[in-house]
């Protein structure tokens, strides 16, 4: 957008008629639930484990990405770089366990944010309809949403694994606003990482980020975007 992008309520109704909204690291601090499912994971493949810490840095394009970033670094601890071949082939394990791991703990050892669900009331306040996009798988992105009351907030919810790519391809945005029959121009991305904004910027939606989150590491503020915000409830008041 060529203007500033102003965060009030009736700034953001004149110019919004939607928002699609991240989860991990946006709404939901998730980092305990992947430290435990990762840590399982590691322990049925007999591997050693790893730091939640390092956990963060790798929370973000989904969870193949996060599952071979994750054991790559785990086999790196021997001091030689694993082999890409070595890696595929502890991955079909890694995953079926991951998975199983992952959906008995979901949302046990996470917490919302606070200020999120404040921050979804406003923006529906202002009149805006609300989807949840993330690259989480659906199967565990809806569970999660409901666990924390945040599901009546939306009216859809997509995941990783509803689009034939996942962000920072523009794709699940631009199918999203499809989905609630939107523009891009006038259907913004809250989210919390560079993943987010470069989804949005390809798509041409405005993008707003939350500086708390994940992204890899590094601080939301050096991202391009349309503004940001210490808390979700900054937004529409």
């Amino acid at each position: 957008m060529n203007a500033p992008l102003l965060l009030g309520a009736g700034a953001l109704r004149a110019r919004l008629d939607a928002a699609i909204v991240d989860l991990d690291g946006t709404l939901v601090d998730t980092l305990g639930d992947f430290a435990a499912a990762l840590g399982g994971m590691l322990q049925d493949l007999g591997l050693p484990g790893i730091a939640p810490a390092a956990v963060a840095h790798r929370v973000g394009k989904g969870s193949e990405h996060l599952l071979r970033s994750v054991l790559e670094h785990v086999l790196a601890q021997s001091g030689q770089a694993p082999a890409a071949t070595e890696i595929e082939a502890l991955y079909p394990a890694a995953w079926e366990s991951y998975q199983r791991h992952y959906r008995r703990i979901n949302g046990t050892h996470a917490r919302v944010y606070p200020g999120a669900a404040e921050g979804l009331a406003a923006l529906r306040a202002a009149g805006l309809r609300l989807a949840c996009l993330t690259n989480k798988p659906r199967a565990f992105a809806e569970p999660l949403l409901q666990a924390k009351g945040l599901a009546p907030h939306f009216e859809r919810v997509f995941g990783g694994d509803s689009f034939a790519r996942k962000k920072p391809d523009p794709l699940p945005l631009l199918m999203t606003c499809e989905a609630l029959g939107t523009q891009p121009a006038r259907t913004l991305m809250v989210g919390d990482s560079s993943n987010d904004a470069q989804a949005a910027r390809a798509a041409g939606c405005p993008v707003v980020l939350v500086t708390y989150g994940y992204n890899h590491g590094q601080s939301a503020r050096s991202v391009d975007a349309d503004a940001w915000v210490d808390s979700l409830a900054a937004l529409g008041r």
